[in-house]
Protein backbone atom coordinates (compact mmCIF):
# COMPACT_ATOMS: atom_id res chain seq x y z
CA UNK A 1 0.00 0.00 0.00
CA UNK A 2 1.45 3.40 -1.25
CA UNK A 3 2.53 5.90 2.15
CA UNK A 4 0.16 8.20 -0.04
CA UNK A 5 -2.71 6.09 1.28
CA UNK A 6 -2.23 6.33 5.11
CA UNK A 7 -1.40 10.82 4.94
CA UNK A 8 -4.53 11.10 2.87
CA UNK A 9 -6.83 8.71 5.16
CA UNK A 10 -4.81 11.07 8.26
CA UNK A 11 -5.70 14.57 6.81
CA UNK A 12 -8.74 13.35 5.65
CA UNK A 13 -9.53 12.07 9.43
CA UNK A 14 -8.68 15.31 11.03
CA UNK A 15 -10.44 17.81 8.55
CA UNK A 16 -13.52 16.02 9.31
CA UNK A 17 -13.39 15.65 12.96
CA UNK A 18 -13.55 19.45 13.02
CA UNK A 19 -16.96 20.04 14.79
CA UNK A 20 -17.77 23.01 13.63
CA UNK A 21 -21.16 23.16 14.47
CA UNK A 22 -19.99 22.63 18.22
CA UNK A 23 -17.18 25.53 17.76
CA UNK A 24 -19.86 28.07 16.14
CA UNK A 25 -22.36 27.33 18.90
CA UNK A 26 -19.81 27.71 21.78
CA UNK A 27 -18.54 30.78 20.37
CA UNK A 28 -21.66 32.99 19.57
CA UNK A 29 -24.26 31.94 21.74
CA UNK A 30 -21.74 29.95 24.75
CA UNK A 31 -23.68 26.66 24.71
CA UNK A 32 -22.48 23.22 23.97
CA UNK A 33 -24.92 22.31 21.12
CA UNK A 34 -25.06 18.58 22.86
CA UNK A 35 -27.34 19.66 25.08
CA UNK A 36 -29.90 21.05 23.10
CA UNK A 37 -32.51 19.05 21.06
CA UNK A 38 -31.67 16.02 19.57
CA UNK A 39 -27.67 16.48 20.85
CA UNK A 40 -25.92 16.28 17.38
CA UNK A 41 -23.20 18.90 16.35
CA UNK A 42 -24.77 18.91 12.78
CA UNK A 43 -26.60 22.15 11.19
CA UNK A 44 -30.26 20.59 11.54
CA UNK A 45 -29.92 20.37 15.52
CA UNK A 46 -27.85 24.09 15.12
CA UNK A 47 -30.48 25.76 13.07
CA UNK A 48 -32.83 24.15 15.82
CA UNK A 49 -31.46 25.61 18.69
CA UNK A 50 -32.60 28.85 17.68
CA UNK A 51 -29.54 30.08 15.53
CA UNK A 52 -30.96 29.48 11.27
CA UNK A 53 -27.68 31.27 10.78
CA UNK A 54 -25.15 29.40 12.64
CA UNK A 55 -26.65 26.45 11.20
CA UNK A 56 -26.19 27.60 7.64
CA UNK A 57 -22.86 27.71 8.54
CA UNK A 58 -22.57 24.62 9.96
CA UNK A 59 -23.93 23.25 6.44
CA UNK A 60 -21.36 25.31 4.64
CA UNK A 61 -18.54 24.04 6.45
CA UNK A 62 -19.07 20.96 7.45
CA UNK A 63 -19.58 20.66 3.44
CA UNK A 64 -16.60 22.46 2.75
CA UNK A 65 -14.18 20.55 5.04
CA UNK A 66 -15.46 17.18 3.27
CA UNK A 67 -15.01 18.96 -0.35
CA UNK A 68 -11.51 20.03 0.54
CA UNK A 69 -10.55 15.83 1.93
CA UNK A 70 -11.72 14.92 -1.16
CA UNK A 71 -9.73 17.91 -3.28
CA UNK A 72 -6.11 17.29 -1.26
CA UNK A 73 -6.60 13.47 -2.01
CA UNK A 74 -7.11 14.34 -5.81
CA UNK A 75 -4.16 16.67 -5.97
CA UNK A 76 -1.81 14.01 -4.66
CA UNK A 77 -2.97 11.41 -6.98
CA UNK A 78 -2.41 14.08 -10.07
CA UNK A 79 1.28 14.35 -8.76
CA UNK A 80 1.72 10.80 -7.98
CA UNK A 81 0.16 10.23 -12.18
CA UNK A 82 2.97 12.73 -13.74
CA UNK A 83 5.63 11.05 -11.68
CA UNK A 84 4.64 7.49 -13.00
CA UNK A 85 3.91 8.74 -16.42
CA UNK A 86 7.41 10.36 -16.43
CA UNK A 87 8.58 6.73 -14.90
CA UNK A 88 6.24 5.15 -18.37
CA UNK A 89 4.23 3.39 -15.35
CA UNK A 90 1.01 1.87 -17.07
CA UNK A 91 -1.49 4.76 -15.76
CA UNK A 92 -4.17 3.83 -12.89
CA UNK A 93 -7.65 5.99 -12.13
CA UNK A 94 -5.17 6.97 -8.27
CA UNK A 95 -7.44 10.15 -8.38
CA UNK A 96 -11.00 7.70 -8.01
CA UNK A 97 -9.30 5.64 -5.72
CA UNK A 98 -7.46 8.29 -3.64
CA UNK A 99 -10.52 10.59 -3.84
CA UNK A 100 -12.81 7.49 -2.35
CA UNK A 101 -10.49 6.91 0.51
CA UNK A 102 -10.18 10.67 1.39
CA UNK A 103 -14.20 10.63 1.17
CA UNK A 104 -14.41 7.60 3.81
CA UNK A 105 -12.27 8.82 6.51
CA UNK A 106 -13.38 12.50 5.92
CA UNK A 107 -16.93 11.44 7.00
CA UNK A 108 -15.74 8.67 9.47
CA UNK A 109 -13.87 12.12 11.00
CA UNK A 110 -17.30 13.96 11.03
CA UNK A 111 -18.95 10.78 12.66
CA UNK A 112 -16.32 9.75 15.54
CA UNK A 113 -14.12 13.25 16.00
CA UNK A 114 -11.45 12.45 18.14
CA UNK A 115 -11.65 16.39 19.96
CA UNK A 116 -15.30 15.62 21.18
CA UNK A 117 -14.88 11.48 22.62
CA UNK A 118 -15.54 10.19 18.65
CA UNK A 119 -19.51 11.31 19.57
CA UNK A 120 -20.19 13.37 16.33
CA UNK A 121 -22.61 14.16 13.86
CA UNK A 122 -24.76 12.04 10.72
CA UNK A 123 -22.17 12.79 8.30
CA UNK A 124 -24.76 14.48 5.69
CA UNK A 125 -23.42 18.09 4.88
CA UNK A 126 -19.81 16.63 4.68
CA UNK A 127 -21.42 13.28 2.68
CA UNK A 128 -22.35 16.34 0.38
CA UNK A 129 -19.47 18.02 0.35
CA UNK A 130 -17.54 14.75 -0.57
CA UNK A 131 -19.62 13.57 -3.32
CA UNK A 132 -19.76 17.06 -4.51
CA UNK A 133 -16.23 16.44 -5.29
CA UNK A 134 -16.32 12.79 -6.25
CA UNK A 135 -19.33 13.44 -8.71
CA UNK A 136 -20.72 16.79 -8.71
CA UNK A 137 -23.88 15.35 -11.16
CA UNK A 138 -24.92 12.72 -9.82
CA UNK A 139 -24.90 14.92 -6.41
CA UNK A 140 -27.06 17.62 -8.50
CA UNK A 141 -29.46 14.91 -8.84
CA UNK A 142 -29.49 12.98 -5.26
CA UNK A 143 -30.19 17.00 -4.20
CA UNK A 144 -33.29 17.29 -6.36
CA UNK A 145 -34.68 14.22 -4.89
CA UNK A 146 -33.48 15.22 -1.06
CA UNK A 147 -35.42 18.49 -1.71
CA UNK A 148 -38.39 17.04 -3.23
CA UNK A 149 -38.57 14.52 -0.46
CA UNK A 150 -38.22 17.09 2.18
CA UNK A 151 -40.76 19.33 0.62
CA UNK A 152 -43.21 16.83 0.37
CA UNK A 153 -43.09 14.55 3.60
CA UNK A 154 -41.45 17.36 5.81
CA UNK A 155 -38.85 14.97 7.42
CA UNK A 156 -35.04 15.55 6.42
CA UNK A 157 -33.73 12.45 7.55
CA UNK A 158 -36.00 10.50 5.49
CA UNK A 159 -34.95 12.74 2.40
CA UNK A 160 -31.01 12.13 3.82
CA UNK A 161 -31.48 8.72 3.79
CA UNK A 162 -32.94 8.13 0.49
CA UNK A 163 -30.72 10.56 -1.09
CA UNK A 164 -27.44 8.47 0.96
CA UNK A 165 -28.87 5.15 -0.43
CA UNK A 166 -29.09 6.62 -4.38
CA UNK A 167 -26.12 8.46 -4.58
CA UNK A 168 -24.02 5.12 -5.25
CA UNK A 169 -26.20 3.97 -8.17
CA UNK A 170 -26.17 7.38 -9.74
CA UNK A 171 -22.18 7.53 -9.02
CA UNK A 172 -21.91 3.90 -10.93
CA UNK A 173 -23.92 4.68 -14.06
CA UNK A 174 -22.78 8.34 -14.24
CA UNK A 175 -18.96 7.95 -13.85
CA UNK A 176 -18.27 4.56 -14.94
CA UNK A 177 -14.66 5.40 -15.61
CA UNK A 178 -14.27 6.16 -12.19
CA UNK A 179 -16.27 3.04 -10.78
CA UNK A 180 -13.69 0.71 -10.18
CA UNK A 181 -14.39 -2.14 -7.57
CA UNK A 182 -12.35 -0.47 -4.68
CA UNK A 183 -14.27 3.36 -5.30
CA UNK A 184 -17.82 1.31 -5.70
CA UNK A 185 -17.32 -0.35 -2.60
CA UNK A 186 -15.76 2.99 -0.84
CA UNK A 187 -18.77 5.49 -1.63
CA UNK A 188 -21.14 2.47 -0.88
CA UNK A 189 -19.77 2.26 2.30
CA UNK A 190 -19.68 5.93 3.28
CA UNK A 191 -23.68 6.04 1.84
CA UNK A 192 -24.08 2.97 4.76
CA UNK A 193 -22.32 4.75 7.42
CA UNK A 194 -24.48 7.79 7.18
CA UNK A 195 -27.76 6.14 6.97
CA UNK A 196 -26.38 4.13 9.77
CA UNK A 197 -26.13 7.02 12.00
CA UNK A 198 -29.88 7.78 10.79
CA UNK A 199 -30.53 4.75 12.81
CA UNK A 200 -32.60 6.32 15.48
CA UNK A 201 -34.47 8.57 12.55
CA UNK A 202 -35.25 5.14 11.06
CA UNK A 203 -37.02 4.13 14.06
CA UNK A 204 -38.67 7.26 14.99
CA UNK A 205 -40.17 7.76 11.38
CA UNK A 206 -41.58 3.60 11.69
CA UNK A 207 -43.50 5.02 14.98
CA UNK A 208 -44.33 8.02 13.11
CA UNK A 209 -42.34 10.46 16.19
CA UNK A 210 -39.70 12.00 13.86
CA UNK A 211 -39.84 15.44 13.92
CA UNK A 212 -41.02 17.24 11.02
CA UNK A 213 -38.80 20.35 9.26
CA UNK A 214 -40.27 23.78 10.07
CA UNK A 215 -42.78 22.38 12.93
CA UNK A 216 -42.62 23.17 16.47
CA UNK A 217 -42.91 20.68 19.05
CA UNK A 218 -45.90 21.50 20.91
Amino acid sequence: MQPSVFIIAAVSYLLGSIPFGYILVKVFRHQDVRTIGSGNIGATNVARSGAKGLGIATLVLDALKGFAAVSIATYIASTECLLMAALAVPPVPLAAVYGSIAALFAILGHMFPVWLKFKGGKGVATGVGVFLALAPKAVLIVLVIFAAIVAVSRYVSLGSIVASALFPIFFLFMYRSNATPATVLLVCGVAALIIWKHKDNIRRLASGTEHKFGVKHS
